[in-house]
C-alpha cells in the first residue's frame, strides 16, 4: 500500500487506526496493532491517571512503533491525564466528546500530533479551526458515544471532505477491507476501526462481551439515551429497562438514575451481560470470530487488495 497523508502524519505503514475504546483498548491491543503496521490507541476514558501511566509504559516496552492515546473530554480529571501524556512522551493524542479548542493548542505546543473525533461537518470545521492535524469523522453506525444527528458514514465522509483540507479518517461501520476501500473512495485518507478490534484476543474487554459481539445479528444494537449522551449498545436487559423508562415518560433525572455509575464497566469489563451497558457498533453483525489483532490487520489488508482488484473491473 502506498504512503499517504495518514501514514506520513503518524509515521505508520498502513492507514488503519484502532479506536481507543473504553474497557477494550489497553496496552496489549494498542501495541499489537502498532506492531502490525497500524496505529494502536489506548482508551484513557476508562483509566484512572495512574492506570493510564502504567499502560503507556507497558505499551512503550511492547512496541517501538508509534501509538497514541484517546482522551474523551468528558473525563472528570482530564488535567491529570494530559500531564501524564506529556510527561510520558506520548506523541499522538485523539480527543473526543468535547470542544477541540480546549486542549489542542496545549498539546501542539508540546509537539504532540492532535486528532479530534467529530460526527458532523459543523464540528469538523471547528476542529480544523482549532488547529488539529486531522479529524476522525464518525458515522452513527459506530458503537459507544455518538452524534445526535444520526448521519451515516456513507454521507458523512464526502460531506466533511468537501469542507475541510486537513487529513480525514473515517469511522463507523468499518470492519473489513471492502468497507475500508469504500471509505477511501468517498474521500477518507485512512480508517479508524473499533468493533472489529473488540473481538480480538488482545482486547481488555471481558470474554463474555466479546462472545456477545460475535453472536450479535443484524439489528442487535440501537442508539439511545440521547438526552444524556447518545450511545449505541447491544439490546440486553439493561437496554430493555431503558426502553421501558422511555415508555413510562421518564425524566432526564430518572434516566440518569437508571444509568447510574460504571454501567459500561459492569458489562464490557466485568462481563455482566444483563445489567451492563454493552457499547458496540452496528457492524457487530458482520463480526463472526475472535482472533489476534495481527490476524485482523492481515485480513483487512488482504480484503482491501481484493476489493481494489474487484473494483478495477468496473
Amino acid at each position: 500500500m502506498e504512503q499517504n497523508k495518514i501514514t506520513q502524519l503518524f509515521q505508520i505503514k498502513y492507514p488503519i487506526i484502532q479506536a481507543g475504546m473504553i474497557w477494550a483498548s489497553g496496552w496489549r491491543l494498542a501495541s499489537a496493532v502498532s506492531n502490525s503496521g497500524g496505529l494502536g490507541l489506548l482508551g484513557a476514558g476508562s483509566m484512572y491517571p495512574e492506570v493510564l501511566k502504567e499502560h503507556i509504559e507497558k505499551c512503550q516496552n511492547a512496541t517501538d512503533k508509534p501509538f497514541g492515546v484517546n482522551v474523551p473530554m468528558l473525563y472528570p480529571d482530564i488535567e491529570k491525564l494530559m500531564d501524564i501524556i506529556v510527561e510520558s512522551g506520548v506523541k499522538i493524542v485523539f480527543t473526543s466528546a468535547g470542544n477541540p479548542k480546549t486542549w489542542t493548542s496545549f498539546l501542539k505546543e508540546k509537539g504532540i500530533t492532535v486528532v479530534h473525533v467529530v460526527s458532523s461537518v459543523k464540528f469538523a470545521l471547528k476542529a480544523q479551526e482549532a488547529g488539529v492535524d486531522a479529524v476522525v469523522t464518525e458515522g452513527f453506525e459506530a458503537g459507544g458515544h455518538n452524534g445526535r444527528d444520526e448521519t451515516t458514514t456513507l454521507v458523512l465522509i464526502p460531506s466533511v471532505r468537501e469542507k475541510i483540507n486537513i487529513p480525514l479518517i473515517a469511522a463507523g461501520g468499518i470492519a473489513n477491507g471492502n468497507a475500508m476501500l469504500a471509505a477511501m473512495v468517498l474521500g477518507a485518507d485512512g480508517v479508524q476501526i473499533g468493533s472489529r478490534f473488540v473481538a480480538s484476543e488482545e482486547a481488555s474487554s471481558h470474554t463474555a462481551f466479546k462472545n456477545a459481539v460475535v453472536d450479535a445479528k443484524e439489528g442487535a444494537t440501537h442508539l439511545t439515551l440521547k438526552e444524556l449522551a447518545p450511545v449505541r449498545m447491544l439490546k440486553n436487559k439493561f437496554y430493555q429497562d431503558v426502553q421501558q423508562a422511555y415508555a413510562s415518560g421518564a425524566s432526564v433525572e430518572e434516566l440518569k438514575t437508571l444509568l447510574g455509575r460504571a454501567r459500561a464497566k459492569r458489562g464490557m469489563f466485568e462481563g455482566d451481560m444483563e445489567e451492563g451497558e454493552l457499547e458496540i457498533g452496528q457492524v457487530s453483525g458482520l463480526i463472526h470470530d475472535i482472533k489476534p489483532a495481527s490476524k485482523i490487520m492481515e485480513d483487512l489488508l488482504q480484503e482491501f487488495k481484493e476489493a481494489q482488484r474487484e473494483a478495477s473491473k468496473f
